[in-house]
């Protein structure tokens, strides 16, 4: 068997895990590789039930993605000013987070570690939003959705069982070489791990990811650095991104020439949605220069 991709989703409810794969490789490969991918599947962790196959899936910026965001951002708050989401968003996820359970309401104290990166989210999203309800709604279901699990996965005790979701699978492929992709907080994941384990990857590719944060860095378990076992580190984002806020990693992450650093274009909804990180062009050819190399 030549290399084997793994695939680290990001935030948010998905399909179930056979179906998700299926659709990372239909979008990257055109066809469905079978046991020549696995998917390091977390979201129940976080989500529980999977949606259903058909099911909007809002934050994979699809067609179908606005409806379903507008269906989650009910009207009396879907039109409030930035401030007011940045401070709801943040006592949402310190209920959340907080362990035992909080007896009063939050107070809406500053110093929040991940505000800065919420708040600049917030108004890239709005001025995206161009005061149309609709997209505003899309925009701002992508921050919180990914804020929060963000949040839980640093400070709500969910980063180790979201971590063994990818260590089982790198356990699977044993010795094969590897490509690893990671979308969104899936980077983040796919990061540590293999910076920890030390596990050899002839590939990681990071899409629409927030590792080049200054508030994300600042918890990651191991310093910026490129993990010591990977090759080659092709990290994608669009401008437009909420995200992948800072589309640099370089030079925070050495040795420098490891990694490349490309502006894509991605024009699903949100500018986040995995299949148009998928489809390019660039992204594509580096995964199949692996696995051609190594079949």
């Amino acid at each position: 068997m030549g290399a084997r991709m793994i695939y680290v989703h990001g935030s948010g409810s998905k399909v179930r895990a056979e179906l998700l794969k299926s659709r990372w490789d239909q979008a990257l490969f055109g066809r469905d590789l079978g046991d020549d991918s696995l998917m390091a599947y977390w979201a129940p962790v976080r989500h529980g039930t999977p949606l259903p196959d058909a099911g909007p899936d809002t934050l994979d910026g699809g067609p179908e993605s606005v409806k379903g965001a507008e269906d989650e951002m009910p009207a009396p708050v879907r039109d409030e000013p930035p401030e007011e989401f940045v401070a709801r968003t943040l006592g949402e996820a310190w209920f959340e987070s907080a362990s035992p359970a909080p007896e009063g309401p939050w107070t809406g104290e500053p110093g929040d570690p991940l505000g800065g990166w919420l708040r600049d989210m917030t108004y890239l999203a709005d001025t995206m939003a161009e005061s149309v309800a609709a997209r505003r709604a899309l925009l701002r279901t992508l921050v919180k959705h990914t804020f929060k699990d963000t949040h839980a996965y640093f400070f709500g005790g969910a980063r180790d069982a979201i971590r063994d979701a990818l260590t089982t699978e790198l356990g699977k492929a044993g010795d094969t070489p590897l490509v690893v992709v990671g979308h969104g907080l899936g980077s983040v994941v796919a990061y540590e791990v293999l910076a920890e384990s030390g596990r050899e990857a002839e590939l990681l590719v990071t899409l629409g990811s927030p590792l080049a944060v200054a508030e994300v860095q600042g918890h990651l378990a191991a310093r910026p650095a490129v993990p010591p076992g990977v090759h080659a580190w092709l990290n994608a984002s669009d401008p437009r991104d909420l995200v992948a806020l800072d589309h640099t990693l370089r030079p925070e992450y050495a040795p420098v020439d490891r990694i490349t650093d490309v502006l894509v274009t991605n024009d699903s909804a949100n500018h986040h949605g995995i299949a148009a990180y998928l489809g390019d062009v660039r992204v594509g050819e580096a995964c199949r220069e692996v696995l051609e190399r190594l079949g």
